[in-house]
């Protein structure tokens, strides 16, 4: 359950930033403060049913620009065209990544791929970082490729089982987990 002190903690930290955010969409200062606020008080009317296990910072960057969208759509004060132009389509391409989450996906992920097995780990690195095909990897370590195909299984297995809660953010910050766990 979320408390009031994490919640006022997060209002504070994130507050001015994210009208920031919300401004780039609806180029109105008073509307972006009016739908950041409608974001934090959903939050507080969610407080007992939210899963704090997933990180609060991506659910209102993401709450804020799905918000900032629908008022664009409910207002009409735009141009499809215009949005585009200036990038802020809900267009699934659109990847304007949060910098603050997507350090924190590198983390996890960095520290995803430490628990992995050494040997497990080597032919992930291979695969993933080195862009080695499965039987380069074999190859290069002097095993079959069934080990390899084996060992990279269990590693996306892993991957997905760790970075389970960021495989939903939308955007370019997604994109980052998908890259590093799909192939």
């Amino acid at each position: 359950m979320l408390d009031q002190e994490t919640f006022e903690l997060l209002f504070k930290k994130h507050y001015k930033e994210l009208c920031l955010f919300a401004i780039r969409y609806v180029k109105d200062y008073e509307i972006s403060r009016e739908i950041v606020q409608d974001c934090y008080i959903r939050m507080w009317e969610k407080r007992n049913v939210m899963d704090l296990s997933k990180p609060l910072r991506a659910y209102l960057s993401t709450a804020v620009r799905n918000k900032s969208l629908n008022w664009l759509r409910d207002n009409k004060k735009f141009n499809n065209d215009l949005l585009d132009i200036e990038g802020l389509s809900s267009d699934p391409d659109y990847q304007q990544p949060d910098k603050l989450i997507e350090e924190e996906i590198r983390i996890r992920i960095k520290t995803a791929i430490g628990e992995l097995p050494e040997k497990c780990r080597e032919i992930f690195v291979l695969n993933r970082y080195e862009n080695l095909k499965y039987q380069e990897v074999a190859d290069r370590l002097n095993i079959s490729i069934k080990t390899v195909e084996t060992q990279m299984s269990k590693a996306l297995q892993h991957m997905r089982i760790r970075l389970k809660e960021y495989l939903s953010i939308i955007g370019g910050l997604g994109v980052i987990v998908e890259q590093v766990i799909s192939h």
